[in-house]
């Protein structure tokens, strides 16, 4: 059973791996036995994740990486061919966020949210899934708001996610067959991450509350469950979005 969970001798692309739940995932698949190749804007943070890969014994790639831009997908993944010559897992990680009320947010303010996480994840999927071979996995993260709602104006946000279920599903769909990757997304609750460091004070904690179990996630689940779909123990799962939330979405 143990090597239904390993990734040894795959190469998997993380993107937003500068900060905060993407440096968790690198970190994670590094020790399931992947290289890992490290997309982000912030390419002096990468530095930092990418030792963290190198610590747990893998090998790392760093590249700046604007996922909005399907330019730059394309070439985040063309560096990875040429360093390591397959691409066998995507974690869709890259995003923003923002907190704005309906009637105040600007055009610019939505369609940035839209084309970083939704198109972003779309260009990211197509480059890799032209190079992918049969038993590749690609993983976007969604979110617990693409399913319920938490008390903060997010439309933008909330958008983005909900259009990253559907992208999951006909991706999904699209590959099965035709080209043997699975593609899957987890919706993920309350974690820390950079994204939580900008909500007002007490928010996070005025939430757990109406989480089932009653506390905040360990980003050492989310990344447990991300490796999961990843792995060959996740072979017969398609199109899924796994909520990953301590129940609030069924709160």
């Amino acid at each position: 059973m143990d090597e239904l969970f390993r990734l040894d001798g795959k190469v998997a692309v993380v993107t937003g791996a500068s900060s905060g739940l993407g440096v968790a995932f690198a970190q994670g698949f590094a020790e399931a036995g992947a290289d890992v190749a490290l997309g982000a804007r912030r390419a002096d943070r990468l530095a930092d994740t990418a030792r963290l890969v190198e610590d747990a014994g893998r090998r790392s790639l760093v590249f700046t990486t604007d996922v909005s831009d399907p330019a730059s997908c394309e070439a985040l993944v063309g560096a990875t061919m040429e360093r390591f010559g397959r691409v066998d897992v995507l974690v869709n990680n890259a995003g923003v966020g923002t907190a704005m009320p309906a009637t105040r947010e600007t055009p610019e303010e939505f369609r940035r949210v839209i084309d970083i996480n939704l198109n972003g994840s779309y260009w990211m999927a197509q480059a890799c899934g032209r190079v992918m071979q049969p038993g590749s996995s690609i993983i976007n993260i969604s979110s617990v708001l693409a399913i319920t709602t938490a008390d903060l104006p997010q439309a933008a946000y909330a958008s983005s996610k909900a259009g990253i279920t559907g992208l999951t599903r006909d991706l999904a769909v699209q590959w099965a067959t035709r080209k043997g990757i699975r593609v899957n997304a987890v919706a993920p609750g309350f974690f820390e991450s950079e994204m939580t460091e900008q909500y007002a004070p007490g928010y996070v904690e005025s939430q757990t509350a109406r989480i089932p179990i009653g506390r905040k996630g360990d980003p050492r689940e989310l990344v447990a469950t991300v490796v999961f779909l990843a792995s060959p123990a996740a072979g017969y799962i398609f199109g899924q979005t796994l909520p990953v939330d301590g129940g609030r979405s069924i709160a």
